[in-house]
């Protein structure tokens, strides 16, 4: 899950790396009272959401006066920026700047431990910086076991070509974002820009967080920074229904039983797709185990996602029964009754098949078609949702 950079500064404050005051706001009114809260001479409003080039769209902005601050949220309110809407805005004090910096901590999943990844350079897109000096950031392996001790820190502030008394200031701030990384199961924190003040101090001044929502029985937390109002409403259902769903930008719902077969099923539907102007709407695994329940719950979501113009269940049957699978068809096509009006493509094959297969056909469903392989099965749902849309 990914936070808002109002969230990110509470935890790191809460976990001791230095930051400077925020207010959250949601309306002009409460922008003007946080920038009156916070005293400063100039404070800095700042959308909040959760996606990066924020000051290109003009949704970060500089205030001198708590009035030029609730004119300035008042503009910034409501602004699209690349597909979100800001429904919040964060009054921020503001800094006096004398060097920007960049550093972040992540998951490296190829070489099974964290990389840390510093640079003199912040404050800029480091997407680009990567690709044109990347001799500027420097890449630092971090041993999960260990962490960013005293030493580590050291290592990374070498490798990045702070002198010597900046690197001293800096090193004891990343031992901080460590904390925050460990001890809330972040996969990532990153600040841009980490800076220094004209009076020498380092703060963290803008902060991403992502946290692992696998470990939330640990951080009961962060149910509260949840944000339930901007969530699809069809992956929060999904998601309290205990279901793999992420949505996509398509017109076929996909269900099937195992991340890889759906992941397949995903490429095959994309493929076949191609000719009639369709794709993918969904990507939902029922999972190994699945029952008629969790089938019947999976087709609930999906049929009820008014993107969607037909649907096709790929299934192999291996711990799940290919019969279970027929009869949580059977029961979802039951409960929706009449309200069913898209048409379904299965294709089961393996564990109990025949029999899955016969529980379909006895139903007889007018909008059921029953698909041999994954590939017709593909080809025939694209063609029913291009007759759909």
């Amino acid at each position: 899950m990914d936070l808002y950079e109002y969230q990110a500064r509470d935890l790191f404050e809460r976990h001791g790396v230095p930051v400077l005051g925020g207010v959250v706001a949601e309306d002009p009114a409460a922008a003007k009272a946080g920038a009156e809260k916070l005293g400063t001479p100039v404070v800095v409003v700042k959308a909040q959401v959760k996606t990066g080039g924020r000051g290109k769209a003009g949704g970060v902005k500089i205030a001198k006066s708590p009035e030029e601050a609730e004119q300035q949220a008042s503009e910034i309110l409501g602004m699209d920026i690349k597909g979100h809407t800001v429904h919040r805005v964060m009054i921020a004090a503001g800094a006096d700047i004398a060097e920007e910096y960049y550093f972040s901590l992540l998951l490296d999943r190829a070489n099974r431990n964290y990389l840390a990844m510093c640079s003199v350079e912040g404050g800029m897109e480091i997407e680009q910086l990567a690709v044109e000096r990347p001799e500027a950031l420097a890449r630092v392996a971090v041993d999960p076991n260990v962490g960013i001790d005293a030493a580590k820190a050291k290592e990374i502030v070498e490798a990045a070509n702070f002198d010597a008394e900046t690197g001293a200031k800096i090193a004891p701030v990343l031992e901080k974002l460590w904390d925050v990384y460990k001890n809330e199961d972040a996969t990532l924190v990153e600040v841009n820009p980490l800076v220094k003040t004209g009076a020498g101090d380092i703060v963290a001044l803008d902060g991403k967080i992502t946290i692992d929502e696998n470990a939330g029985f640990r951080h009961e937390d962060h149910a509260a920074l949840v944000d339930v109002a901007s969530e699809d409403p069809l992956e929060t259902k999904a998601k309290a229904l205990d279901l793999n769903y992420v949505k996509l930008d398509g017109e076929v719902g996909i269900i099937g039983n195992g991340a890889g077969l759906v992941m397949s099923t995903l490429d095959v539907v994309a493929y076949a797709g191609e000719s009639h102007g369709v794709k993918p709407a969904n990507f939902l695994d029922i999972g190994g185990g699945a029952s008629a329940e969790v089938m019947a719950n999976g087709l609930d979501v999906i049929l009820n996602d008014p993107q969607v113009a037909a649907v096709f269940v790929n299934v192999f049957g291996g711990i799940t029964a290919c019969d279970a699978v027929a009869n949580g068809i059977v029961g979802a096509l039951k409960k929706e009754g009449d309200a069913i009006s898209k048409p379904l493509v299965v294709r089961l094959d393996g564990n109990n098949v025949e029999e899955g297969r016969k529980i379909l056909a006895d139903f007889a469903h007018p909008l059921v078609t029953q698909a041999d392989t994954m590939d017709g099965g593909a080809a025939k749902v694209a063609e029913l949702a291009a007759a759909g849309k």
